[in-house]
């Protein structure tokens, strides 16, 4: 995933953009908002700050939206009620205020990139096949040698985002926060019920592994990565 980062801090910036990177999430920096429709090209999601030295935010993702569906999520210190809803309604996707975790920022971008996907016309792109196995992350059904499989509505998300990672591993508190939007004592045993279920109704126990200590990734075959757009 590549990032828009539009953020004139010099020392947030420097702070979050390695941060990203230990999450697999690329970045291109701005510091100022004037002209950051010249860099949506590429741009999976971008991560606005309001206060810029030279435009407002608003304006910029007003811009933004007037040219491209992509995903944007404020960053700002703002936190007051008035300005979350201007930030929304100038066509923000999510609004995070300052100062944030580094893991709730990441699942909200995980999770903001995911509903544009979804409500997108469905490509190619949108089917996961790993041998047998076939997830349409679009249409929200998963097959099996060409058998329809079941599966809760929970149970398809946390395939769906173990799919769509193309074998990377998602750490446990990714997972609880993208599927379940909150975190509490009993998560991780919630987790490990899910996964154990959809590895009994999928007949593919290899298929959704366990790596110890840190979360769950989609099987790789020997042959290589989980195809996209196989079928």
């Amino acid at each position: 995933m590549h990032i828009l980062l539009v953020e004139d801090d010099d020392r947030i910036a420097a702070a979050l953009r390695p941060a990203l990177h230990r999450h697999g999430i690329t970045t291109t920096r701005l510091s100022r908002g004037r002209g950051a429709v010249d860099h949506l090209a590429g741009v999976d999601v971008v991560l606005l700050d309001l206060g810029l030295p030279d435009i407002d935010g608003v304006d910029v993702c007003r811009a933004i939206r007037e040219v491209s569906e992509v995903p944007v999520i404020v960053v700002s210190a703002r936190g007051e009620v008035d300005d979350r809803i201007l930030g929304l309604h100038s066509g923000a996707d999510d609004y995070i205020v300052k100062p944030y975790d580094i893991g709730e920022l990441v699942a909200r971008v995980h999770a903001v990139y995911r509903r544009r996907r979804v409500a997108s016309p469905a490509g190619p792109e949108d089917i996961v096949s790993v041998d047998d196995v076939s997830v349409d992350l679009h249409r929200h059904s998963v097959t099996v040698g060409g058998t329809p499989v079941n599966l809760t509505r929970k149970e398809f998300q946390v395939l769906a985002l173990l799919a769509s990672s193309g074998g990377a591993v998602c750490t446990r508190s990714r997972i609880v926060a993208e599927v379940w939007g909150r975190s509490w004592a009993g998560a991780n045993r919630t987790l490990d019920v899910h996964v154990a279920t959809l590895r009994t109704k999928l007949g593919r126990p290899e298929l959704v592994q366990t790596v110890r200590g840190v979360g769950y990734r989609l099987g790789v075959p020997e042959s290589g990565a989980p195809g996209i757009g196989a079928e």
